[in-house]
């Protein structure tokens, strides 16, 4: 089965209304059709409705982040059931970001992954090693432990609603990118974890992504390996004309 890649933009904590609001109105009608690359914008949750509101038909709106409970006394976040509400239709969770600076763990990316298949909003889950793992040439083992543990008592059915990206934090921002050849492999290898949590048929349909400084000029060679779906991007996802380089790049794939 042919999976359908995915170019998926995330924004942080960049852009004024005005601004996304303009980004929204110069990609909507030069996207490529849903059919053959899934497009998302994941913004600022106060961006939310707006983006909502005006996201063409071949357009998809995330968030950066949620929590798993329904409701509670916990300032400053926002829960599925809001997102939802709104018609958010992606979430990104464990990202490296929110690991480190909001004491993101597994467990609350398991139940946060959980909570999101539950109300229909697909999770973009992240991992990914620091430059110490990667150097010491135990990546593979420290990204195992975070896909097992992101899919802790998740059913095949619940897998296949996800997808996966890979983010070695080493290259989020630094203009650093892995060579396709080591995020390829990196990739295949989670695929393989996925494998062993199910069967290979379920690993052959989960779309996995890579992030990483990736940008059009490196987006084609990173989209001819094997096992690459797309791509989880920060920077070069904050220009309209980037945005629809790389989703047209996509289209190759």
């Amino acid at each position: 089965m042919k999976r359908i890649p995915v170019i998926a933009g995330n924004w942080k904590m960049y852009k004024t209304k005005d601004e996304a609001l303009a980004f929204i109105y110069a990609v909507n009608q030069d996207l490529p059709a849903k059919e053959k690359v899934e497009t998302v914008i994941c913004a600022p949750s106060i961006f939310l409705r707006d983006l909502v509101k005006r996201q063409g038909e071949e357009l998809g709106i995330g968030a950066q982040n949620m929590h798993y409970l329904d409701q509670g006394a916990y300032t400053g976040e926002l829960s599925a059931l809001m997102l939802k509400s709104y018609g958010v239709k992606y979430v990104v969770i464990g990202h490296s970001e929110r690991r480190a600076y909001y004491n993101e763990t597994d467990e609350t990316v398991n139940l946060k992954l959980k909570k999101a298949i539950a109300e229909e909003i697909t999770p973009i889950v992240c991992c990914g090693e620091s430059l110490d793992i990667r150097e010491a040439g135990t990546t593979n083992d420290f990204v195992k432990v975070q896909v097992e543990a992101a899919y802790q008592d998740v059913s095949k059915e619940e897998a296949l609603k996800t997808i996966l990206a890979y983010e070695p934090i080493w290259a989020i921002g630094t203009g650093k990118t892995a060579t396709p050849e080591q995020a390829n492999d990196t990739i295949k290898a989670i695929r393989g974890v996925l494998a062993s949590i199910y069967d290979q048929e379920t690993a052959d349909q989960v779309r996995i992504l890579y992030g990483g400084s990736v940008k059009p000029a490196n987006v084609d060679e990173l989209l001819a390996t094997s096992d690459i779906d797309g791509a989880l991007i920060g920077g070069a996802s904050l220009q309209a004309d980037s945005f629809l380089t790389l989703a047209n790049a996509a289209l190759k794939k």
